[in-house]
């Protein structure tokens, strides 16, 4: 296999993957072709959110290539959330339709509007009055049952779009259970797009296997792996291989950045605490777990610290 032929994307996971977190990882870590922003959406009144438009600011980031995501419910959303992200200077938008969490499927939005192909439709309609925009849509197999989105394949493979990924899972699995590699590979032979796959890769050999398995994929989207290993791409790329001791310090000196940017953008130790306890959410699943929990009970910055340097110092 020749893994200069494949990308590898970091999906976005809202409350962790943020713009300090992505400069960060690009820094210390990188390997990665394409960054994606937790999804852009309108509150109620087409009221956006100082959090999002924060997180796309151009000056905020730093990354090689950043791909907003937005959060669509209607063609009117679609507009507007596009017109704000080219006003920030973007001109790639990748398109949430597989967003799993029941307060936003709830709404018809992210995988929640997987079962209703005449809303999928009409959101996507205006796509075409962007033609200087690339546009790439990310989903799951459906909501409730796999067959939602072979419904759609027509019209998906009639839209202008750079590539779609494609999560193994239908919406009310949200995470849980097994990839449905059957359903993921029917979709796979019938886009006409370049396909990229999503769904617990954790590891180089589950990267592998994946190529290997579906030779034809632009790349694969992995979230919560380089959440946990975050040295998985670099390394995919170039075979490394370095100690325990070496990750360590590679992990050491992420973190400390990570804790100095926090440190200088949010306010008062326990949101900065707080903030720093989510990254042990993945970070490191080995990690002895009376150790973890010595993080996470944590109510002082300095024996969180402590705590941190027994383990990586």
């Amino acid at each position: 296999m020749e893994p200069e032929k494949y990308e590898i994307h970091f999906a976005p996971l809202q409350g962790y993957t943020d713009w300090i977190y992505r400069n960060n990882f690009a820094r210390f870590f990188g390997g990665v072709n394409a960054y994606y922003t937790p999804f852009v959406r309108l509150e109620s009144g087409s009221v956006f959110r100082n959090r999002d438009l924060r997180d796309i600011a151009p000056e905020n980031n730093a990354v090689p290539l950043l791909i907003p995501q937005i959060l669509p419910g209607n063609a009117a959303e679609f507009c507007e959330l596009t017109r704000r992200v080219i006003e920030r200077g973007y001109t790639r938008i990748d398109i949430n339709m597989g967003c799993p969490f029941p307060l936003i499927a709830g709404k018809k939005k992210g995988a929640g509007m997987l079962p209703y192909p005449e809303l999928v439709k009409e959101t996507l309609e205006p796509l075409q009055d962007f033609p200087d925009i690339r546009f790439s849509l990310k989903m799951r197999l459906g909501w409730e049952n796999v067959g939602e989105v072979y419904y759609l394949m027509d019209l998906i493979n009639n839209l202008r779009l750079e590539h779609i990924t494609l999560h193994a899972r239908i919406g009310i699995q949200q995470y849980k259970g097994t990839p449905d590699y059957e359903s993921f590979s029917r979709f796979y032979h019938a886009c006409e797009h370049p396909v990229f796959y999503n769904g617990d890769l954790k590891s180089i050999e589950e990267i592998d296997r994946i190529f290997e398995k579906y030779p034809k994929l632009r790349g694969v989207l992995i979230g919560r792996g380089l959440l946990s290993s975050p040295w998985m791409a670099k390394d995919f790329y170039k075979n490394e291989t370095k100690s325990e001791i070496e990750r360590k310090k590679q992990v050491y000196a992420f973190h400390d950045a990570l804790l100095n940017d926090y440190k200088n953008y949010l306010q008062g130790e326990n949101q900065l605490l707080n903030k720093m306890k989510t990254l042990w959410d993945y970070l490191l699943p080995d990690t002895d777990r009376k150790m973890v929990k010595r993080i996470r009970k944590s109510t002082k910055l300095v024996d969180y610290c402590s705590a941190v340097k027994q383990i990586l110092g």
